[in-house]
């Protein structure tokens, strides 16, 4: 049985983004590989999910309005799921910003940069999560 067999967990994946074009996207293409996907429209409802139920994993895009934003999700999970620490990807569309590099080079976090292409997003989903 290989590392990455073993590794998928069968629960949903917690999709946190404010842009219903991009939950759409990414839904899609996720669904279509066999994952099966929960979103959140914001980084508070995507906290009051991950408080309330079990996920495979999470994709959170770091820069959302309101009063939590990708980062806070990012250190809640450490804090309070550590089983999902190593089973986050950030989605940016501003890596050049300070405090996302800072925050990607102290994580180790895998962040996929907007615009991307399908093939890219389910190689990195299939490499922190593992194939359903």
């Amino acid at each position: 049985m290989s590392l990455q067999a073993t590794m998928w967990t069968g629960g949903p994946i917690l999709l946190i983004e404010d842009e219903p074009s991009v939950i759409a996207f990414l839904r899609a293409a996720l669904e279509r590989r066999g994952y099966s996907v929960v979103n959140a429209g914001s980084g508070s409802e995507g906290l009051k999910r991950l408080s309330a139920g079990r996920f495979a994993g999470v994709i959170s895009d770091i820069r959302m309005p309101g009063k939590v934003n990708g980062a806070d999700v990012h250190a809640w999970i450490q804090k309070n799921r550590p089983e999902l620490r190593t089973r986050i990807i950030l989605i940016s569309g501003d890596t050049a910003n300070s405090e996302t590099q800072t925050l990607l080079a102290q994580s180790g976090t895998p962040c996929i940069e907007k615009p991307f292409r399908v093939q890219q997003l389910m190689s990195v989903v299939e490499k922190t999560f593992g194939k359903p």
